[in-house]
Parts: C-alpha cells; structure tokens; sequence
C-alpha cells in the first residue's frame, strides 16, 4: 500500500462541504474531501438541482466543477492553507481520463489522497470497468488511491474485490442510491434532470451493509458513509469494518455536526466499555468468527 491507514478520521463526503467557504466547519474535521474534480471545467445539470423528501436529500449536481487545470491553480492552494488533510475526489468517462487527473496530482505534497468517484449516480456510467479504472489511476499516482463504490450494483463486494485487486489502497461506501421525486403542484420531477442521488438517513442501512460485506471481502480500510446523523450511526459503521467515518447530508443543516457526533460517538464507546475507536473496529466480525469457532 502506497499510505497508511492511521487513526480514525472524521471526514465529509465529496461535495457536502465547501472549506473555502466554510473553513470553520472545515477545521473540526480530520481531513477534507474536494467536490470531484473532472479533466475539464463542468457547468453541472440544469436547476433545480437539490430537493428535500422526508427520508432525506435528492441532489443531481451533475458534477459541476473548475477542471483540473483550475483546481490545482487556484482551488489547491487556497485548500493547502486549511493545514488539512486534503483528500481530491476525481471523476471521468474512461480509464486514461482518471489516470490524467491522477498523474496531475502526484507532485502535490499538500494532495494527501485521491479518492476514484467511480459511482456517480448523475452523469453517465463510466465506460471502463472500475478494475481498469483503479490500475491505471494506481499506475500514475503514488497517493494513496480509495475507490469510491455505489451500492446499486448486484453485488458490491465483488466490486470492491476488482478494485483491491488493481490496487487501491481503500474504499468509500457508499455513493448515493438514484431516486426521484415529484412536484406537489405539477407531479412532475421535481428535479430538472428528472431523478437524483438519494443522501440522508434512508441511506444508512444499505451503507452498513456494504461497509460489512466489503470489508469481509477485501479487508481493505474503509471509509464509511451514508446518512450518519450522530455518534451510534458512526459507531455502526466501525462496528462494521469502517477505519474512517465521512458525513454528508447532514452538515447541510447542522455545521456543528462534526463535534457533535465526535463527542458522542465518545460517549458510545464508553458506554460500551470500549477504551477507543480501535477496540470497536470491525467488533461485529470479531463477534461472528468467535461464535464460529465455538460450536
């Protein structure tokens, strides 16, 4: 592996967070997460973009982004003095696309990870297979390379199997789940591209269920998403096999969330027993082989 896997970092999901904007929110996390950054400058999809249902978020941003040459111009050095952990999402339409975005950031010291957006659920497929994608990202960089998975697919593990087999050092589960909604007034989509990427507290059991089978299939560090509100959802996703926690929707209503689920996800693990993060790590596994092993 290329980078190490550390302590537990709190960090936020690619595009719920803008740190040069809200470098306050920024500063209580771990680590920051860039909006995913394609090899050319992106208007995004046509407003509206974001709708609220009563499950959670629909978003269809379409990607909307300055390009790379922008990014490491003028975006990457205004980030570098967040004095974070700068993790940059990237996302393209085939294999050498991630590969060009990959190789530009290589010589950036400030870069510490690249995170594969492989799961779009708001612009097309893309037209390599994310194994192809992964090894050839893998060959241009030596970041560390997490591969973001969607959970829409028949089975995730396998996914991330292809992916821990061309090289990544990590997954992120998961992306959003395509939903739609419709207008009260007209019951038409009340998204201008029609359907959206389903975030919030809907999410939340189809991520711990990728976070589990994925790491029993690959071992590899994860980090867990998907409608985290507070402290106990991030202790499930530990629990599961997450060695890293990101929250998304819902630093869209509360900025202090950071704190506060850091605070409480404390007090979980006392409440538990636990000493720390790393005695909860993957403790759901722990529990299934010992039961195993007994009978």
């Amino acid at each position: 592996m290329r980078g190490r896997t550390g302590p537990l970092l709190l960090l936020n999901a690619s595009g719920c967070l803008d740190a040069l904007t809200a470098p306050e929110v920024a500063a209580t996390l771990d680590g920051f997460v860039t909006k995913t950054v394609t090899p050319l400058p992106r208007d995004g999809n046509a407003p509206v973009r974001i709708a609220e249902t009563d499950v959670g978020m629909l978003n269809s941003i379409g990607l909307a982004n300055p390009g790379i040459d922008r990014f490491v111009t003028t975006h990457l050095p205004q980030l570098a003095k967040l004095e974070l952990p700068i993790w940059v999402s990237v996302g393209g339409f085939a294999a050498d696309e991630y590969a060009e975005l990959c190789s530009r950031l290589d010589d950036h010291a400030e870069v510490a990870a690249i995170e594969l957006n492989v799961s779009c659920p708001n612009v097309a497929s893309p037209a390599e297979s994310v194994a192809q994608i992964v090894a050839s990202a893998c060959l241009a960089t030596r970041k560390p390379v997490w591969a973001k998975l969607s959970p829409a697919v028949p089975d995730v593990a396998d996914v991330a199997r292809a992916a821990q087999e061309a090289g990544a050092d990590g997954l992120s589960l998961v992306n959003t789940m395509r939903g739609l909604k419709l207008d009260d007034r007209t019951l038409r989509s009340a998204l201008e591209p029609g359907a959206g990427g389903l975030s919030g507290p809907a999410l939340r059991p189809i991520a711990l269920a990728a976070v589990h089978a994925c790491f029993l299939a690959t071992g590899l560090p994860i980090v867990g998403m998907g409608g985290v509100q507070c402290g106990r959802d991030a202790l499930d996703l530990i629990a599961a096999g997450a060695r890293h926690v990101a929250l998304g929707t819902v630093l869209f209503a509360d900025p202090q969330a950071p704190m506060r689920i850091r605070a409480q996800l404390a007090g979980e693990l006392a409440a538990r027993g636990y000493a720390d993060v790393d005695d909860a790590y993957a403790v759901t596994h722990r529990e299934s082989l010992s039961t195993t092993t007994t009978k």
